[in-house]
C-alpha cells in the first residue's frame, strides 16, 4: 500500500510537471511530412504510464519514456512483439543542478517530444510496423524535426531484436 501511494504520488508529480511545461492544454497542430503522424496523435499522454527514464550523454538530456495502456501492458508481460496500437512517448529534457542539492541534476526545459506507434497497416514499408514522430522545441515553440523519420528508423533498426524498442519496463517498487 505504501509503495503504491509513493509510486502514484511520483507519477502524478512527474506528469504534472510535464503537462505544466507544455504551456498548453492541447498539443500543437504539427504533422511529420513523410508519414503524416500528428503531434496531436498523443493527446492524452498525461494518462500514459511511465516505462523508464534514460539519460542521453550525447545530448545531455533526461528522457521520460511513457506508454499508452496497450504498450504498457505488453511491456509488463514482456511481449516479444508489441501489439497494434502501442504508443511509446519519449519526452527529452535539458538538465540543471538542483538548487538545494547541487550534486544532483533535475529536469529543466523540454527539448523534444518523440513518439512511435505500432500500426502494420500504415507503417509496414520499413518492415518494422512502427511510425515515428519527433518534435523539437526551439525558442519556446515546437517544430517538426527537419530530418524526418529516416533518422528515427536508422537508429531504431539497431534494436530490431527487441521489436525496435531500446527500453523495456524498468523495475517496480
Amino acid at each position: 500500500m505504501k509503495k503504491t501511494i509513493i509510486a502514484t504520488l511520483t507519477l502524478t508529480l512527474i506528469v504534472g510537471v510535464i503537462y505544466a511545461n507544455t504551456e498548453e492544454s492541447s498539443l500543437p497542430n504539427l504533422t511529420m511530412p513523410d508519414n503524416n503522424l500528428s503531434f496531436q496523435n498523443i493527446e492524452g499522454y498525461q494518462d500514459y504510464k511511465i516505462v523508464a527514464t534514460h539519460f542521453r550523454t550525447d545530448k545531455k538530456e533526461l528522457r521520460y519514456i511513457l506508454a499508452n495502456s496497450i504498450g504498457y501492458n505488453a511491456l509488463k508481460e514482456k511481449a516479444k512483439v508489441m501489439p497494434e496500437g502501442s504508443k511509446i512517448v519519449k519526452i527529452g529534457w535539458s538538465v540543471k543542478e538542483m538548487p538545494l542539492f547541487p550534486s544532483a541534476l533535475e529536469a529543466d526545459k523540454i527539448q523534444r517530444v518523440e513518439y512511435m506507434v505500432k500500426d502494420s497497416t500504415k507503417f509496414n514499408a520499413n518492415g518494422d510496423n512502427w511510425g515515428y514522430a519527433r518534435f523539437v522545441k526551439k525558442d519556446g515553440e515546437y517544430k517538426v524535426w527537419n530530418k524526418g523519420t529516416k533518422g528515427c528508423i536508422a537508429c531504431h533498426s539497431s534494436a530490431k531484436e527487441q521489436d525496435f524498442l531500446f527500453t523495456g519496463l524498468q523495475g517496480k517498487f
